[in-house]
């Protein structure tokens, strides 16, 4: 409505412009060369606001490929931070620290079923994850952990079992990150190894990693974070503050990043481009035809027409347009 109304009464006022300016060239004869002298001071203004339009468009695109870049730099180390973690995941789920028979339960008797499905069980779309939730679990209820960990290996939503080899993308999709944002993946860790281990220390034994693969998953972690995990060491408190730092920090920031390296352009210079299409179509080149070429005076009306509603019409919508753009 905000943008219709203005673009309504701005149509009106163009056509009511031309036809009484075609009906004053019909009635009076010398006012054709009236519109014919103001013609070279029209085409003056309107190349005089198209270059200002222009230049600010330009500016800004390459105030925004600047940007770009350092979005671009920052998802880059992100986005490698989160290889590391999805490694180390790699190494947890595949390790034997998991109660005897869990993982053949979950990728033999599920098969196919996601983390994802269970999480969005109350949209009936996985009879399998309703399923799941009925069963009586023998697993003391890391069942779930093991789906999350599983998730966080995906590289798509829709993905029903791991590949034989992880893919480490350079850029991970918009929907698998957007669906780690938000179930908070990596919280799981933190879930099991801290607020409640105490519940669950007998069923998840960390101890059962192999050593060499302990040593790896720390030079990993200080790959991510050496400040955060300087002085840490293989333990609950360990994998707690590990999955804590991934949900609150690499995958909100993988999101935000990614988000800025694929804006479009944005709304106000989309608009300001229109304006600046028509006044220099109708302020400039359409005068400049008629002057060159001996047009019929028709193009000198619809050019004054045109150009006189478009500023009428900045008057009335920028101000909304802006704050509806601010507020956005």
């Amino acid at each position: 409505m905000y943008t219709l109304l203005p673009l309504f009464i701005s149509g009106l006022l163009c056509v009511g412009l031309g036809v009484l300016l075609w009906q004053k060239t019909s009635v009076d004869v010398t006012f054709i060369s009236t519109l014919e002298e103001v013609a070279t001071v029209f085409i003056s203004i309107s190349g005089f606001l198209g270059a200002i339009l222009m230049v600010y468009i330009v500016s800004s695109a390459m105030g925004m490929k600047r940007h770009r870049t350092v979005a671009i730099d920052h998802l880059s180390k992100v986005t490698q931070k989160m290889h590391h973690f999805r490694n180390i995941i790699e190494l947890l789920l595949r390790s034997k620290m998991w109660l005897s028979g869990l993982k053949e339960y979950i990728d033999e008797e599920f098969a196919g079923l996601t983390f994802f499905e269970v999480k969005e069980f109350y949209k009936g779309k996985s009879k399998l994850a309703i399923e799941f939730l009925q069963e009586t679990h023998h697993y003391a209820d890391t069942e779930n952990l093991y789906l999350e960990l599983k998730s966080l290996l995906m590289t798509h939503p829709k993905e029903k079992s791991l590949p034989e080899a992880i893919k480490y993308p350079r850029v991970y999709a918009n929907e698998i990150v957007q669906k780690w944002l938000e179930h908070k993946c990596g919280s799981g860790l933190w879930y099991y190894f801290g607020y409640k281990y105490g519940i669950y220390k007998e069923s998840l034994d960390y101890d059962a990693v192999f050593e060499r693969h302990q040593e790896k998953i720390m030079a990993l972690a200080h790959r991510i974070d050496a400040e955060a995990f300087e002085d840490s060491s293989f333990n609950e408190v360990f994998l707690s503050k590990l999955g804590e730092y991934m949900s609150q920090e690499v995958i909100p920031k993988l999101v935000q990043f990614q988000e800025k390296t694929q804006h479009s352009l944005p709304r106000m210079l989309r608009y300001l481009y229109g304006v600046f299409l028509v006044l220099i179509f109708a302020g400039v080149l359409l005068p400049l035809l008629y002057l060159l070429f001996a047009f019929s005076i028709l193009a000198l009306v619809i050019s004054y027409a045109v150009v006189i509603s478009t500023i009428f019409f900045i008057s009335i919508s920028l101000l909304p347009f802006l704050a509806r753009e601010i507020n956005r």
